[in-house]
């Protein structure tokens, strides 16, 4: 199921890189220069199965259970993000049995058609009842049994699903009513999870959330299945929780003077190719428009290709005493988003550069969930327009720390 994890290479959507390098050994300024220097940027990312995560609370507190539940008649709604190739798990008890849940299916609810266009509206031939085969259907003794589907009843009768759609944020809203009222199989819903899966560039990292059908049942889904307590597995999606993201190759630059060529905080994007850096990870622009910088004396490219979780580029950068060197990276499963140094380095340093490297937006794409926003290129989208200032990103979203995504250094 996680086989071939971040084959980003191969995307055609996201943050495929152009580059038109000159010259030999990565160099479009060749000069004479007094040392060679060698910069590597690595991705340090831990891949994690589920962009998002949560619980779907319930409405009415029900005293035997001891919590709260969702009678027949009552509604309750989450919202998430995602992009195209995504979708949303869920999983809820059947409250009048011995082990039976409703769940989505594999991979969870479809979000997006074949053209890319949301699914809105009701989805409730989503929704199906299984049995988790640990216990009996009459006595409730315990039995070892695959996970299957309960034969006879028509879970979309019984759990209605309508989701609607926020364009500009990519944020879903999913409202889950029970509408077993009055049915032969009337039932209370327990409180549920729900989960979608990380988009790496070609496949979802986890395709089958939750539990695998025909397959034997796990502790966490079992808890939901038997007593409707969620407890476990909220534990085992928090710990699997979290935004990853890919590094396109990084231009790096040798310059002089005090101030940094690539961007300026606070100022407007100046239309000389960050935003095709922040956007698309497509470095070809800036690299041309940074060869009329007086001050600017070498430029050069470390990799080509986007940097996947647990691998690196380097490339050699010659310097004089007194250069400085700065550099920029996307981070790539965004809208606009770079990585650079916040902190102006001496290109005769060595060692660790990550804590000289922020994480800033460049103001030219309205943001979306990292990972789970259907404008992203990583999604083969293109970012809405905005006119902001370059500033530093936020806490918006819960974004890894640079450390945890990046790391920079020379020798």
């Amino acid at each position: 199921m996680k086989k071939n994890i971040f084959k980003i290479a191969s995307l055609s959507t996201g943050i495929m890189t152009i580059f038109a390098l000159t010259s030999c050994d990565n160099r479009d300024i060749i000069e004479n220069y007094s040392a060679e220097k060698t910069i590597t940027f690595e991705n340090v990312v831990t891949p994690k199965d589920f962009v998002q995560s949560g619980e779907i609370p319930g409405v009415t507190f029900f005293a035997p259970a001891g919590h709260k539940v969702i009678l027949p008649g009552e509604s309750q709604t989450i919202t998430f993000s995602a992009g195209k190739a995504q979708a949303l798990m869920f999983a809820t008890m059947y409250g009048a049995s011995k082990d039976w849940f409703f769940a989505s299916k594999q991979p969870g609810i479809k979000l997006f058609d074949s053209n890319g266009n949301a699914i809105t509206g009701d989805v409730s031939s989503e929704v199906q009842l299984w049995d988790n085969g640990s216990k009996t259907n009459t006595s409730g003794q315990p039995e070892s049994l695959p996970i299957a589907l309960v034969p006879g009843i028509n879970a979309s009768q019984l759990v209605k699903l309508n989701l609607a759609y926020n364009d500009v944020t990519s944020r879903f809203t999913l409202t889950i009513t029970n509408t077993s009222t009055g049915t032969a199989n009337e039932t209370p819903l327990s409180p549920g999870v729900w989960a979608v899966s990380n988009y790496n560039g070609s496949q979802l990292v986890n395709s089958a959330p939750f539990f695998t059908p025909n397959a034997l049942t796990n502790p966490e889904i079992t808890d939901i299945a038997q007593t409707g307590t969620i407890d476990k597995m909220i534990t085992k999606l928090n710990a699997n929780t979290g935004i990853i993201t890919g590094l396109s190759p990084a231009l790096v630059i040798v310059y002089s003077g005090d101030k940094n060529p690539i961007y300026e905080l606070g100022k407007v994007d100046d239309g000389k190719g960050l935003k095709e850096i922040a956007q698309f990870g497509n470095a070809m622009k800036l690299q041309n428009s940074l060869k009329s910088v007086p001050n600017v004396k070498g430029i050069y490219v470390a990799g080509s290709a986007p940097v996947a979780p647990g691998n690196k580029v380097s490339t050699k950068i010659q310097v004089n005493p007194g250069d400085k060197i700065a550099y920029v990276t996307m981070f790539g499963f965004s809208n606009d988003w770079f990585y650079a140094n916040e902190q102006s380095i001496d290109a005769n340093a060595a060692g660790d550069l990550t804590s000289k490297t922020s994480l800033f937006d460049s103001g030219t794409g309205i943001d979306q969930y990292p990972g789970a926003g259907n404008h992203q290129a990583l999604f083969g989208g293109t970012p809405q327009a905005e006119n902001a200032a370059i500033s530093k990103v936020g806490n918006q979203f819960p974004n890894p720390s640079v450390q945890n995504v990046l790391k920079v250094t020379i020798n």
